[in-house]
């Protein structure tokens, strides 16, 4: 490999981010927005299409868990793909290809097969991540990477604009008024950014070997699996509970959709407000003691939600709590993964980073409507999510930590 490739994969190598940096990096982080607002438009609309077309709890967390899982599995390909054509083709392409399934959805859908196949397409929208961090790491030197990938992280609040507005534009204008705003909003970021949006002077395409062989290869990177399972943990979690969250509220608590999708979009700007903040920590302190106070606080709001509190004061504490450390926990592994990558591989390393957290979001809401619709209790889910972080917070204490360590060396 060159040196002129090794530089662009790392990033700027000057101590200062390369000029225009803060121009594109606010520009991605508004597309990332946006198609993460189209991904997430069915979470809030999950309970109306159950009662509409007569479906199971099951089927309902099937149907707002598949864009979830397309576009987290689709990150591995689009961060390879980004690799090798950079975010100047791949934004403007996967935004406005996200406006058919939105369409779709909105205005040709009218049964439970149709959704699950708009909603299959929809997870484009959600791979847009592994787009954005390969583009923003090459703009700026290691020392700023964890903050500037944590404000670019910060555009998950689109599934915030969904939760917020769906619901309330739905009611004021009827129910393609959401499908409508969306598609007109990624057509306007498609055409600006391919106008405006254009890769670092430090990127150079990436080479050797089909996808597949760079796929392989960089599975096979030690830090590759390990980051994932934070990320699957920490970034699945948010997004668990950004899809979930409303129809565990309204089962739970009795709350109406409206009132439902707002306190979960309080939930999500919470999380994402805290992800920049864990990516500036992690450039401070070390991105393994931000993810182990991280999921120890997950550990203990989890377990606390387990009794199903009720839900003011305690359990709205509990989840602000679990917000909070999400977010943190995902911007301080994807500041290790922007240090932790080898040269040539940020993308596709944050493709299958990405996917495992998307992946880790796909499986909780299954569960959640499983257990609920065998017990009608949500106990055993949350006792689960309890685990679940203590044994990652081990897990960083002992291979992750050992891990970096060695790279430092």
């Amino acid at each position: 490999m060159t040196s002129a490739s090794s530089t662009g994969s790392a990033g700027a190598p000057a101590a200062t981010a390369v000029e225009g940096s803060t121009a594109q990096l606010a520009l991605a982080t508004a597309g990332f927005a946006i198609c993460f607002w189209a991904w997430a438009l069915l979470s809030p609309l999950g309970n109306s299409y159950g009662e509409r077309y007569g479906l199971s709890d099951f089927e309902v967390s099937v149907l707002v868990a598949v864009p979830v899982i397309v576009g987290s599995l689709g990150r591995v390909p689009i961060g390879a793909l980004t690799d090798r054509y950079g975010a100047r083709v791949m934004f403007p392409l996967c935004s406005a290809l996200t406006i058919l399934p939105v369409l779709f959805i909105g205005f040709v859908a009218n049964n439970l097969a149709w959704l699950l196949v708009g909603g299959f397409f929809l997870g484009l929208g959600g791979t847009t991540f592994a787009i954005g961090v390969p583009f923003v790491n090459n703009w700026y030197p290691p020392t700023r990477r964890g903050t500037a990938i944590g404000i670019f992280g910060a555009g998950m609040g689109g599934t915030a604009i969904a939760a917020f507005t769906t619901v309330p534009i739905r009611d004021a204008w009827g129910d393609g008024a959401p499908f409508l705003i969306v598609a007109a909003a990624l057509a306007a970021f498609a055409l600006v950014s391919r106008s405006v949006l254009r890769d670092s002077p430090a990127w150079t395409p990436s080479s050797g070997g089909g996808m597949l062989a760079r796929t392989w290869s960089t599975v096979r990177i030690p830090a590759t699996l390990q980051l994932s399972w934070l990320y699957a943990v920490g970034f699945g979690g948010f997004v668990a509970f950004s899809v979930y969250l409303p129809t565990f509220l309204e089962n739970a608590y009795g709350l109406s959709a409206s009132d439902a999708s707002f306190r979960t979009a309080g939930f999500v700007v919470l999380a994402v407000v805290c992800r920049p903040i864990g990516g500036t920590l992690s450039d401070r302190l070390g991105g393994v003691p931000v993810s182990v106070a991280c999921f120890a606080v997950v550990t203990v709001c989890a377990a606390v939600i387990v009794a199903q509190p009720p839900l003011i004061p305690l359990a709205t504490v509990a989840f602000l709590g679990m917000a909070t450390a999400l977010g943190a926990s995902s911007g301080a592994t994807f500041a290790l993964v922007a240090t932790m990558s080898p040269p040539g591989t940020v993308g596709a390393v944050t493709g299958v980073v990405g996917a495992a957290g998307g992946l880790g979001g796909f499986i909780p809401p299954l569960i959640m409507g499983a257990v609920y619709g065998a017990q009608g209790d949500y106990g055993i889910g949350f006792g689960l999510l309890a685990l679940t972080a203590l044994l990652t917070l081990l897990f960083t204490l002992g291979p992750v930590r050992r891990r970096v360590r060695a790279h430092a060396g």
